[in-house]
């Protein structure tokens, strides 16, 4: 990587995008979602385009580029990634950044080829990719240089990745397109089959990141939420409590737990042994939702640990392999 280009890392997640400049460190984390008018110009752009959504009049559209952690609509990725890069100080002075970008570990060449083409179409000088299961083991501080098996399970928004790593590369990996996404739209099936209200996704997102739990909590909680009653349209309040939360989700959190087990159970013995004894880390979104790592524990009999950073993992990982890319090259795509 050339030190005379301002160098990014960027995690391009299916929820949230995170900015990681050389040097800097984390400089940005924003939603990834665009708001456009009907022209398809930009209107609105991460934080700024999440606070319309569900609020927007018919000429303006709130839209998600990215869709299971790969691109939905190329045009507005591109949009998003040079809002991302000038955002970020990236585009400043006479010199083109290099960038580095994290992608789901299934990926087909055709959709890696979409992330590095529009990187460079928005100005980088140089785009490449690496895993975000093995971005994220770098992020949390896993030995993955050692030949000794590590374990790392990432819950984005689109994608869970689960990970078994071993000199600096990936061993065995599973991915599924079940995550944040899915326990969100648990959510708001569940509203409205119990209660028959229609909630939009922005409070399907906050009753999970409130009362949201995956294993019985100390003291149940409450939340008040507002929706729209399906038997008479009108605006309506109802109370809901995290035990039934933690319900809805429970397929979401079935379907994960059935990942990391299937990884487990194709792992050489050598590194299932050292994953016993050193456990597993969580990151990504997901791992934020309360006592996932209880949850995962008590159903696999290995401790689970949740990283301290999860959100910005990939990115901070991503980051470190730009800091020391001669050491790390091999692990990129």
């Amino acid at each position: 990587m050339s030190l005379f280009s301002k160098e990014l890392a960027i995690d391009l997640g299916t929820a949230n995008s995170v900015v990681y400049v050389r040097g800097k460190g984390v400089v940005l984390r924003e939603p990834t979602i665009i708001a456009l008018d009907s022209n398809k110009r930009v209107v609105a752009v991460g934080n700024e385009a999440k606070l319309m959504a569900g609020r927007t009049p018919f000429e303006i559209e709130v839209v998600r580029p990215i869709r299971d952690g790969v691109i939905n609509d190329f045009e507005t990725t591109e949009s998003l990634l040079d809002y991302l890069i000038t955002k970020a100080g990236g585009k400043r002075g006479i010199f083109r950044p290099v960038v580095l970008v994290g992608v789901p570990s299934g990926i087909t060449p055709v959709e890696r080829k979409a992330v590095i083409d529009a990187a460079l179409h928005v100005g980088a000088r140089q785009a490449q990719t690496i895993p975000e299961p093995l971005a994220a083991a770098i992020g949390v501080g896993l030995p993955i240089e050692e030949a000794r098996g590590s374990m790392i399970v990432d819950i984005g928004g689109g994608t869970t990745e689960v990970a078994v790593i071993s000199l600096k590369g990936i061993v065995v990996g599973k991915s599924t397109r079940i995550a944040g996404d899915e326990m969100n739209e648990a959510i708001i099936s569940y509203v409205r089959r119990q209660y028959s209200v229609l909630i939009g996704e922005v409070t399907a997102e906050q009753i999970k990141l409130r009362i949201g739990n995956a294993f019985p909590l100390e003291k149940e909680e409450k939340m008040e939420i507002r929706g729209r009653d399906l038997v008479d349209g009108l605006p309506k309040s109802i109370t809901i409590t995290s035990e039934e939360i933690r319900k809805a989700i429970q397929p979401v959190l079935e379907e994960i737990l059935n990942v990391i087990k299937s990884t487990l159970e194709i792992t050489p013995p050598e590194l299932a042994a050292d994953i016993m004894d050193r456990g597993i880390m969580l990151s990504g979104g997901g791992a934020l939702l309360k006592n996932i790592d209880r949850f995962l524990s008590h159903r696999t009999g290995i401790l689970l640990t949740v990283a301290d950073d999860p959100l910005s993992s990939v990115a901070i990982g991503a980051g470190k392999v730009l800091e020391n890319y001669d050491f790390y090259k091999d692990a990129l795509l």
